[in-house]
């Protein structure tokens, strides 16, 4: 398969994390992903590599996109540092726990679209919600999880959290 596709959202309050991702080879769609979200930067939606500190980037190479407008150096601050750590030590983790096989490390590529609230202040909560949310969505992905069936099972008694009623 070219393309695993994966979500999870983990915590609560402003710092709630909700991550969104694409793993794919380098050579297929989700490659051409990743070089146009590094290539293609915007106001507010600067995107950035992973990494586990500066120079040590992650295997499979991921780029972090934001999905909220970054409008000062507090957010910014957020995204470049707890969430950043966070998605790289997910990945990481991700590898070494086998769920992403070592083998395909070099030859994947991982798009992860990051949410962080406009009012989030807890770094630690950030860097913990986002950890857990980035491997739940690497391992949903993966394991292409949900199913179909599953899907349609929890159909009816679904509740999302933020659809306001």
């Amino acid at each position: 398969m070219s393309m695993f596709i994966g979500e999870a959202l983990a915590g609560d309050g402003n710092e709630i994390a909700h991550i969104d991702l694409l793993i794919g080879s380098k050579d297929g769609p989700v490659g051409n992903a990743f070089a146009n979200a590094l290539a293609r930067q915007s106001e507010g939606h600067t995107n950035l590599l992973a990494v586990l500190t500066p120079n040590l980037a992650v295997k499979p190479a991921t780029v972090m996109v934001t999905k909220v407008t970054i409008k000062g150096m507090k957010q910014a601050v957020q995204m470049f540092g707890p969430a950043q750590a966070a998605v790289a030590k997910a990945v990481s983790d991700s590898v070494a726990d086998g769920v992403i096989p070592k083998d395909q490390a070099e030859d994947l590529v991982i798009v992860c679209g990051v949410f962080i609230h406009p009012e989030a202040d807890d770094d630690k909560k950030i860097y913990d919600y986002n950890h857990e949310a980035t491997k739940m969505a690497i391992a949903n992905a993966m394991k292409n999880s949900p199913s179909a069936d599953e899907m349609l099972a929890g159909a009816e008694s679904a509740a999302h959290p933020f659809r306001g009623f």
